[in-house]
C-alpha cells in the first residue's frame, strides 16, 4: 500500500512561443501545492514568473530545466504539452526502485478524440525509459475528459467579485455608461473590423489591454465612444479579477481561455493559429460543444463572430448580431460556467488517476 500522498510530483515545461505552457504549469503547480501535495516546477525559461507569481507558493519549488538532469525522480511525473523529459532523469526514473507515475499533459480540445485517447498507456519500449509506462491525460469539457483546472475556491472567488471597485483600485475604472472590455489576442486579429462591429453596436467601450499587440495596434483605430487603457504584465491572480470584472472577454490560446470560462462572463476566443488548418476544426468542435442547448439564433451568430474573429469567415452582418444580444450571452455565460463547475475539476480527476491506474494513493 502506498503513501497517503505523493511525496514529490516533477512538473516539466517548455516555453514555446508565448505563456500559455507555462502559465497552465504554474496553474497546475499551484494547485496541487495548495492541495498538500509536493511540487517541482522544471522550466527552461522562468523568467515569466517574476509577473505570474510575484510571491512563492509553499509547496511549490521552481527550478532551472538543466537541473533536472542530476535530480531525484518524485512519485508522479508531468511532461507538459509533449515537451519531452530530459534523457538523464528518465533513466533515474526507469532506474528506481518503484517506478514513477509518468503523465503527458495533453493539450486542451473538445474535438471526438480526446474522449477516445484520455486515459491510455503507452509502453516505454526502447531508450533510456524503457520498461516504464506513459499515460496520456487529455483536459476536456465534459465527464470523459480529464476536467479543466478549477482551484477549489475560485467559482466562490469568482461570485463575490466587486467588479468596479477592484477597477477602481488599478485607476481602471469605468466612465459612467462605458462597457468593459478586456483585450488579449494574437497580432494577426482584424482589429479594424472589430472595432467597426463594437461602433455598429452602439455602445460606449473601455478597452483594457493586455501587453502585447493589441497596445500598439488598437490605439489608432479606435471609434468614437471608444477608449483604450495600456495594462501592465498581471499576476495570475489579478488576470482573473480582470476576467471578473468586465462585461466581454477577448482571450487566445489555452490559459486564458479556460480562465475567461470560469468569468461567466461573454468570452471571445482567438484560437492558436496552426499552418496545417487544425486550429478550424479545434474552434467548431469547441463551438458545437459550448452552445449546443443555446436557441439557433444565438448559436448561429456568435459562431460566425467566433469564426470571423480568427479568420475563418468574412465579416457578416450575422456575426455583428452576436454583439447585440447581451442578456442571452451573459446568461449563456453564467450557465456554460455552471455546468462545467459541476464536473470533477483537472487536478482531482488527475490525482484519482494516478491512485486508479498506478497504484499511488493521494
Amino acid at each position: 500500500m502506498g503513501p497517503a500522498t505523493p511525496r514529490e510530483w516533477d512538473l516539466f515545461c517548455r516555453v514555446i512561443d508565448n505563456h500559455g505552457d507555462i502559465g497552465v504549469s504554474l496553474r497546475l503547480g499551484r494547485d496541487l501545492a495548495q492541495r498538500g501535495e509536493s511540487v517541482r516546477l522544471w522550466c527552461d525559461d522562468l523568467s515569466a514568473l517574476a509577473w505570474m507569481q510575484p510571491d512563492p507558493v509553499p509547496g511549490l519549488s521552481c527550478r532551472p530545466w538543466t537541473q533536472a538532469d542530476t535530480a531525484a525522480p518524485g512519485d508522479v511525473v508531468i511532461e507538459t504539452f509533449g515537451c519531452e523529459l530530459p534523457p538523464a532523469f528518465v533513466s533515474a526514473m526507469a532506474a528506481r526502485s518503484t517506478a514513477p507515475v509518468w503523465i503527458n499533459l495533453e493539450y486542451l480540445s473538445a474535438e471526438d478524440y480526446v474522449e477516445r485517447s484520455h486515459g491510455l498507456r503507452s509502453p516505454q519500449m526502447s531508450g533510456p525509459g524503457k520498461g516504464l509506462d506513459k499515460w496520456f491525460f487529455y483536459p476536456g469539457f465534459n465527464e470523459r475528459t480529464g476536467g479543466l483546472l478549477r482551484e477549489p475556491a475560485l467559482l466562490d472567488a469568482a461570485q463575490a467579485h466587486e467588479p468596479h471597485r477592484w477597477l477602481a483600485t488599478r485607476g481602471w475604472a469605468p466612465a459612467p455608461g462605458e462597457r468593459v472590455l478586456s483585450l488579449f489576442a494574437y497580432p494577426h486579429a482584424p482589429w479594424a473590423e472589430f472595432l467597426d462591429a463594437l461602433d455598429r453596436q452602439g455602445d460606449r467601450w473601455l478597452l483594457l489591454m493586455c501587453p502585447g499587440a493589441a497596445q500598439q495596434a488598437v490605439p489608432p483605430l479606435l471609434r468614437e465612444g471608444q477608449r483604450a487603457l495600456a495594462l501592465p504584465y498581471l499576476s495570475q491572480a489579478d488576470y482573473d479579477r480582470l476576467l471578473w470584472s468586465c462585461d466581454l472577454n477577448l482571450v487566445r490560446g489555452e490559459d486564458s481561455f479556460v480562465r475567461a470560462q470560469w468569468a461567466g462572463r461573454p468570452m471571445l476566443w482567438q484560437i492558436y493559429f496552426q499552418d496545417d488548418g487544425a486550429h478550424s476544426a479545434k474552434l467548431e468542435a469547441f463551438l458545437a460543444t459550448e452552445l449546443a442547448l443555446e436557441p439557433p439564433a444565438l448559436r448561429e451568430s456568435w459562431s460566425a463572430l467566433s469564426r470571423a474573429w480568427n479568420g475563418l469567415a468574412p465579416w457578416s452582418e450575422e456575426a455583428e448580431q452576436a454583439l447585440h444580444r447581451w442578456p442571452e450571452l451573459t446568461a449563456h455565460a453564467e450557465r456554460w460556467r455552471a455546468g462545467l463547475g459541476a464536473q470533477s475539476d483537472l487536478v482531482s480527476e488527475l490525482k484519482a488517476f494516478v491512485s486508479r491506474e498506478a497504484g499511488v494513493s493521494g
